[in-house]
């Protein structure tokens, strides 16, 4: 048997109820239709039903340009922190006190400043405009990704979301990215709306090129935060002696994936609960890179989570 989380499993049982289905969608370049299963493709859309729209504030960039007097004050200021250091190369760079309150006196509260245009730059909440339509970046089919996350009568999920940032919104601590909204369907009562309104104000990292998808099941396990730490051990040892990694490897698979397990390789382990006080479940990940060329976070993952008492509680997302 090859090293799998199968053959881990049937190792040492022990693995076995921390085991979850889970679905790799593994996305390519494609030209998939209507009806098919896919990432950044055409959504099956009734004529009649209104196409989404996030009218939550989203984050924008607004950038200002530096007077001719505090452009000047921060050029001073770096040629007397360099000229510091020439002196004594011995110590680190460093502005005196008065110095870092003249800076922090020209950034005025802005995040970062641009010594090419010499423009500071602030995030601010932007609330103008009618809204921001939604953008297709999975449609699923259950013959393509079985489970039991299907209501009755419905074989189509839709994720749709808004291509531009947002923070500070309801039910989603720590978080800031896009909006997302998930959507079930029956195919066999749906025609399509053929030309969906594109978003005139839009991140690039947020717009999926079409992906055809190639599911396939596997088993996964958690990794070190949802494992009791002799087990974990275990996992690695068993693993190191096939020559593979146990996180990310057998552990947490990365990619685009239907259930499974998240990772939490960039923080320690956040609870994500339910309003209900359930511990919900990780349900999707979309993975930056790829065919689909997208970008969440530091070129991360973002992760869809639901309530495994009542599905239809608000979802939670995340992104590592």
């Amino acid at each position: 048997m090859s090293a799998s989380a199968e053959s881990l499993i049937a190792d040492i049982p022990a693995f076995a109820p921390h085991a979850r289905p889970a679905i790799l969608l593994r996305p390519t370049e494609g030209t998939p239709g209507v009806r098919d299963s896919s990432v950044g493709g055409p959504l099956l859309w009734p004529e009649d039903e209104p196409w989404p729209v996030c009218r939550a504030p989203h984050l924008m960039e607004v950038r200002e340009k530096l007077s001719d007097e505090e452009r000047e004050a921060w050029q001073r200021i770096d040629r007397d922190m360099k000229e510091r250091h020439r002196q004594n190369p011995g110590r680190a760079y460093e502005v005196t006190a008065e110095e870092a309150r003249i800076q922090d006196q020209i950034m005025a509260g802005a995040s970062s400043l641009d010594m090419i245009t010499w423009q500071r730059s602030r995030w601010v909440q932007d609330t103008s405009g009618p809204g921001v339509p939604m953008v297709p970046v999975v449609q699923l089919y259950s013959r393509d990704v079985p489970g039991d996350h299907w209501p009755a009568g419905m074989d189509v999920l839709q994720v749709l979301w808004c291509p531009n940032d947002h923070s500070e919104l309801t039910d989603q601590a720590y978080y800031s990215g896009p909006t997302v909204e998930l959507r079930y369907r029956s195919s066999s009562v749906v025609e399509t709306a053929l030309n969906p309104p594109r978003p005139e104000q839009a991140d690039n990292g947020y717009l999926p090129e079409p992906c055809a998808v190639g599911p396939v099941e596997i088993v996964d396990l958690p990794a070190v935060d949802e494992l009791p730490e002799d087990l974990y051990g275990e996992g690695c040892r068993w693993a190191d002696a096939r020559g593979i990694e146990f996180d990310r490897g057998l552990a947490c698979r990365p990619g685009w994936k239907v259930g499974g397990w998240p990772s939490w390789h960039l923080t320690d382990l956040i609870p994500i609960d339910c309003s209900c006080g359930a511990r919900m479940r990780l349900f999707l990940t979309m993975d930056s890179g790829g065919d689909p060329d997208i970008v969440v976070g530091r070129f991360g993952e973002l992760r869809i989570f639901t309530c495994p008492t009542d599905p239809s509680h608000p979802i939670r997302l995340n992104i590592q």
